[in-house]
């Protein structure tokens, strides 16, 4: 009953209309069970009786009801079909919302194939069960319930005859549902699974075909949507071991009739009209009787649906505004860590980092792969929770800065670059959606972008394909640099944001970057000393510790690690500090 009451708080907003249509329903099975009554009069006393006087007014009658219970069948779809709809609509901005409030750690925990596949066949599946499965079972309720009421009305012992199979039919069906609730849920697991597999190749079709790895990815899909099958037949088994026997049970309704009821009306307990009454009632009786299976089925199907969706829905992120949340600041750009330390799981990656950045400084931090540099940032812009110490911007602790108030007064140029499809225009005023097209075009041409973008197709109006298709790495990465720029940041990352760039174009952008008027505290992370030669401080990370800091010329003096990159001329840390294969 949890998800029922769960759903109700999205529908009773809509109760009046929900309900409504439910009523037409309700009104449209009893004037169903009266075709059978009108059938049942024609042959007593119309064909039997003779009373030919009655047949126009009863086929009027029969006429009139089938027009009537269309007219209420229409109006009901209407009512449930819209209802449905606004309900889910509710519920799925709910879960987006929810979804986008979320933090890193729940993406890094949850894969985007069984996101998908909440936001949409679970989705789906609650709909399913408001505007069909409902409404179903109050129809079948409805008609069950006239349909004894009229047959105890006409005999007793006939009606309690047929009435003797139901409590087979519910034994069957409590054990039917026990069994077929797993079942749907590894159905579920699995769809989730399947959409996992497709997600990954289509959105990795290049590192796929690089490295002409189609029959591997062919082979992966191919095990997974094995399992997919197998799931569906498991679940078709318990179909096939249950819905036999239901039907058998509904079968056997009819037997009893033409055999009871034979021996009824030869006794004279019964007229033959009254079997007939008794056989229409029975037919659609006989109706929800056959479509236990099926509801049941949906039902749990909505279980599972609506417990995924939930689970999507009320997951807490673990990075909150709590506390004090300070909005209204004047930041200045002072960074510091104090003892910070943190981890992905048991997996460790900064430990004990302290170091202090003074508003308006360059600071540069250089590392191997996997030291932790990107790491830092993270925690700067709280994608990540520290496990121990503190980080302090201006003497105040992050965590007690208003989160959007903090993301939009430190902006970050991210390594792994994600464009949207949109125009070029779009994606550079992304963070500033009111910018006018003139600070749009500065920030380009502080970036370097400027030229290539007029030299494309619509220029600024160019339509850039999914995750920047069409455009080279560095392309993208300048125009993520712009995007960047245009927010004006008081703290400005480069998180490795000119990796793909030239040397002459990096050193471009970089003049470029102290023209400008504004004075900001700058952090940037580079495997190229070139780059970072001009920086306040440059801190050298290994395996999570800083283990050197100082001015260019201090580090060179000092001869140690840095010297050693700086002597070597490549700046390639990966070679002089080893391979570490931890995520930063």
């Amino acid at each position: 009953m949890t998800n029922i009451k769960w759903l109700w708080g999205y529908l009773k907003k809509y109760g009046w209309m929900y309900g409504t249509g439910l009523l037409l329903l309700a009104a449209f099975s009893v004037l169903s069970l009266y075709v059978p009554k009108i059938m049942g009069r024609l042959v007593d006393e119309v064909i039997q009786g003779g009373r030919t006087d009655l047949l126009k007014p009863l086929l009027l009658s029969l006429v009139g009801v089938t027009l009537f219970r269309t007219s209420l069948s229409y109006l009901h779809s209407l009512l449930q079909e819209k209802t449905s709809q606004n309900v889910i609509h509710d519920i799925r901005t709910s879960t987006y919302r929810r979804l986008n409030s979320q933090d890193f750690p729940f993406f890094d925990r949850n894969r985007i194939g069984d996101i998908m596949a909440r936001m949409t066949g679970d989705m789906d599946a609650v709909r399913h069960f408001m505007a069909h499965v409902i409404p179903q079972f109050v129809k079948g309720f409805v008609t069950l319930i006239f349909a004894i009421w009229m047959m105890l009305s006409i005999n007793v012992p006939f009606a309690l005859c047929i009435f003797s199979i139901m409590p087979i039919t519910c034994f069957i069906t409590f054990k039917f549902a026990n069994k077929i609730l797993p079942a749907l849920h590894e159905v579920r697991q699995q769809f989730s699974r399947l959409n996992t597999t497709v997600q990954e190749n289509v959105s990795g079709h290049r590192v796929v075909k690089a490295f002409a790895r189609e029959d591997f990815e062919t082979s992966k899909f191919d095990k997974e949507n094995d399992k997919f099958r197998e799931a569906n037949l498991n679940t078709a088994k318990i179909w096939e071991k249950y819905i036999p026997p239901l039907d058998f049970m509904c079968n056997m309704v009819l037997f009893i009739i033409l055999l009871v009821g034979g021996f009824f009306v030869s006794k004279g307990a019964i007229t033959v009209g009254e079997l007939v009454v008794f056989q229409g009632l029975a037919q659609r009786f006989n109706i929800p009787m056959r479509m236990l299976g099926w509801l049941t089925s949906d039902f749990q199907r909505f279980n599972a649906s609506s417990s995924k969706i939930q689970e999507l829905m009320y997951a807490e992120p673990g990075i909150k505004n709590e506390g004090i949340r300070l909005s209204d600041l004047d930041i200045k750009g002072k960074i510091e860590f104090r003892d910070v330390s943190f981890g992905y799981r048991k997996n460790h990656v900064l430990h004990n980092i302290n170091f202090v950045i003074e508003p308006g400084q360059t600071a540069a931090f250089i590392g191997a792969t996997g030291s932790g540099k990107s790491t830092i940032m993270n925690l700067i812009l709280r994608f990540y929770e520290p496990n121990d110490g503190l980080i302090l911007i201006d003497g105040i602790n992050v965590k007690n800065i208003d989160l959007k108030t903090l993301r939009t007064k430190v902006s970050i140029a991210m390594q792994d670059v994600f464009l949207f499809t949109d125009t070029i225009e779009g994606n550079i005023s992304y963070g500033v959606p009111g910018a006018s097209f003139e600070d749009v075009k500065r920030v380009a041409e502080i970036a370097e972008a400027d030229e290539f973008i007029r030299e494309l197709p619509e220029s600024y109006d160019t339509i850039v394909g999914e995750r920047g298709v069409g455009l080279s790495g560095g392309q993208k990465q300048r125009i993520a640099l712009a995007r960047t720029l245009l927010k004006d940041p008081d703290i400005l990352i480069l998180d490795d944001t000119t990796s793909s760039l030239d040397m002459e174009t990096e050193f471009k952008i970089q003049q470029a970057l102290e023209k400008l008027n504004r004075k900001r505290t700058t952090l940037m992370i580079t495997h190229r000393i070139s780059s970072i030669m001009n920086a306040d401080q440059i801190f050298v990370m290994d395996r999570g510790r800083i283990v050197e800091r100082g001015t260019h010329q201090e580090l060179i003096n000092r001869k140690g690690l840095y010297y050693e990159v700086y002597m070597n001329q490549m700046g390639d840390f990966d070679m002089n500090l080893g391979n570490n294969k931890e995520v930063c």
